[in-house]
Formats: structure tokens, C-alpha cells, sequence
């Protein structure tokens, strides 16, 4: 725990606000170096959870009663390393996904506090106030604020979302046809690996193939708004309001805006792993296409189960929210602050 003198120190990336915009520019590199570290972190802590909400998200109902019984038949079938099937493309994918995501909402931050916000800080929880509420959110209609409120991290966090979407489009493509393989016997699996589906993907429908899953993407990740609008609310909040360090503050505001986002995300989620699990069709011989926009696997899933299809598989997704992205924002930040 840090001593109360301690509580009006940055409790994030930085050790000081950054004044100088030539000086702070020269450091944007960090965000990006730094998530190498937090994809790491986030694969290894939270895939087996993302293997259960996948497959419960992609199957019928009679497969699975619920999150348990699909650990249970996973493991039984499969083994514990059913748990982490798919895990080779977001190993590599989040490393370089999370790399352009923090290291360009690193970015967009500054960016919007220099020429938007005209804020002499951007580095989340710095601030007078505790960030809530209608005035800390907009900032005084009077003078500038002197930190980045937290409408202008939400605003970077959707730019953000939509730059990374280029990235993780096929990588979670690949990751959720791989996830959706159920036999144990990998000779009976359509695909062999990652490269194999890619290569088969790429063979029959090209480039279009790859990314099928884009525009879903996007939608899903614009939603970042909610993350780090609420990761910078409650990092003010803590750093203010309690005497944790700042590591500490980095774990639980991370896991915490985390939840939030998946809150107000997770049914564009389920859709969009619904378009990335449908047939594709042609010559990959996987059978007819369901899908060809959005609003009709929007519309799929509510004729099959109402308003409660959209959270099929949400506790998983739930339960790993906190322990996963906690870390990753424990890693990223500790990470940034060592970084010269």
C-alpha cells in the first residue's frame, strides 16, 4: 500500500504529466512495446475461458447445458489442451494486436488532449475532482481542464478499436473456426492448424475470405468508447480516493473497466462470432452461407432465442474479463513506467 502522500502521484503510464509535445511524442513508441507484454499476459491467463465462450456462443443449445459441462466435455474429450485450441494465432496475434491497440490509443490520447481537448495531460486518473459526473466528464465550459477528461479517452478508445480491427479481423477469424473443432482425432478436423486454415481460406476466397468478419469487428471494438472512458473514471477515482499503489491501481481499474466494456459489448460480440463460424461456402466445402450482413445474424440470433441469445456465454466472457485484462493492464503499465 502507498502512503497517502502518495495518492496525488500518477498512477499510470507516466511518472509526470507530459507537457512538452515534442518530448512526450518522442515516447509514443512505448504504448506499442508495451502491449507486446499485455497480449502475453492477456492469452496466458484468459484462452480457456475464451475457448468455453466461444463454443458456447456457436453451438445449439442442446450441446452444452452450460459453462461447466463445456469445461468438463472439453477436458474429457479433448484434455486440458482442448482449453487452449486455437491459442498459436492470438499468441501471436494479441501480442501485435495489443501492440497497435494501447501503443495507438497511446496515440490518439495525446493527440486528442493537444488538439481537442487542449489538455497538459493525458495519462489516465491524473485530475482535480474524482471524474465523475456530467462537469468531469466535458470538462469546465469555462477554462480547458488540465488533464484528459475521460470523453477524450473513450473517444480515443474508439479509434483505437477501429485501428486494431484490421489486425485482429483475421486473427480472430482463424482463432473461432479452429475453436469451433471438436474432435479429438485431429485427421477428422477440417482444418490442421492456423496455417492450414488460412491457406485453405485464402485458396477459395482470397483476401475477402481472410477478413470476412471486418465490419463486425469494427462495430464490436468502436465499443472500446466504454472501456477506457471507464478505465480513466475509475483510476481517478482510486488514485484520490485510496492509498493503493500504483500497480495496484492499474490491476483493479483494469479489471473493472473491463467488465464495463463487456457489459455494453457483449452482444455485438456473439454476433460477430456467429458471422466468423458460418460457412463460407465455394469450393472450401463447408456448407451454405447464413449470413451475407450483419442484421441477419443479428436477426438469427434473436428468432432463436429472444433477447437471451445475445448473452449466451456471457459468464465466461465475464469471469475472464477481470482476471485477464487486469493483468495485461498491470503488465502494460508497469511496463510503460519502466521504459525510459
Amino acid at each position: 500500500m502507498a502512503s497517502p502522500t502518495m495518492q496525488n502521484a500518477p498512477s499510470t503510464s507516466a511518472a509526470l504529466p507530459e507537457v512538452a509535445n515534442k518530448k512526450s511524442s518522442s515516447r509514443d513508441y512505448k504504448g506499442f512495446v508495451a502491449g507486446v507484454f499485455s497480449g502475453v499476459a492477456k492469452l496466458t491467463v484468459g484462452h480457456p475461458f475464451d475457448t468455453v465462450k466461444v463454443r458456447l456462443q456457436t453451438t445449439g443449445k442442446g450441446r452444452f447445458s452450460g459453462p461447466l459441462e463445456c469445461v468438463t466435455q472439453t477436458i474429457r474429450n479433448e484434455g486440458a489442451r482442448g482449453l487452449y485450441k486455437g491459442a498459436t494465432p492470438p499468441l501471436v496475434g494479441w501480442m501485435f494486436m495489443d501492440s497497435i491497440m494501447l501503443g495507438s490509443l497511446t496515440v490518439y490520447r495525446r493527440l486528442m488532449a493537444e488538439h481537442v481537448f487542449h489538455a497538459s495531460s493525458w495519462t489516465p486518473g491524473i485530475g482535480e475532482g474524482a471524474g465523475l459526473g456530467f462537469k468531469a466528464l466535458l470538462g469546465d465550459a469555462g477554462s480547458p481542464p488540465t488533464y484528459l477528461p475521460p470523453l477524450g479517452h473513450g473517444i480515443a478508445g474508439i479509434f483505437a478499436g477501429a485501428t486494431v480491427s484490421f489486425i485482429a479481423a483475421p486473427v480472430e477469424h482463424i482463432k473461432a473456426r479452429l475453436q469451433i473443432q471438436y474432435a479429438a482425432d485431429k485427421s477428422r478436423r477440417r482444418y490442421s492448424g492456423p496455417i492450414d486454415c488460412l491457406r485453405k481460406i485464402y485458396t477459395h476466397h482470397g483476401v475477402r475470405g481472410v477478413y470476412h468478419g471486418l465490419g463486425a469487428t469494427i462495430i464490436f471494438r468502436g465499443l472500446f468508447f466504454f472501456w477506457w472512458g471507464s478505465y480513466d473514471m475509475l483510476s481517478r477515482w482510486m488514485r484520490q480516493r485510496t492509498n493503493m499503489s500504483a500497480p495496484a491501481i492499474n490491476f483493479w481499474a483494469g479489471g473493472l473497466s473491463a467488465q464495463v466494456f463487456w457489459l455494453t459489448s457483449y452482444p455485438s460480440d456473439l454476433v460477430k462470432q456467429r458471422i466468423m463460424t458460418d460457412p463460407l461456402g465455394g469450393g472450401l466445402g463447408d456448407g451454405e452461407r447464413r449470413f451475407p450482413r450483419w442484421r441477419n445474424a443479428a436477426a438469427a440470433v434473436w428468432q432463436e432465442s429472444g433477447w437471451r441469445g445475445y448473452w449466451r456465454g456471457f459468464l465466461p466472457c465475464f469471469l475472464r474479463a477481470f482476471p485477464a485484462n487486469a493483468t495485461a493492464l498491470l503488465v502494460f503499465e508497469g511496463v510503460m513506467r519502466g521504459l525510459p
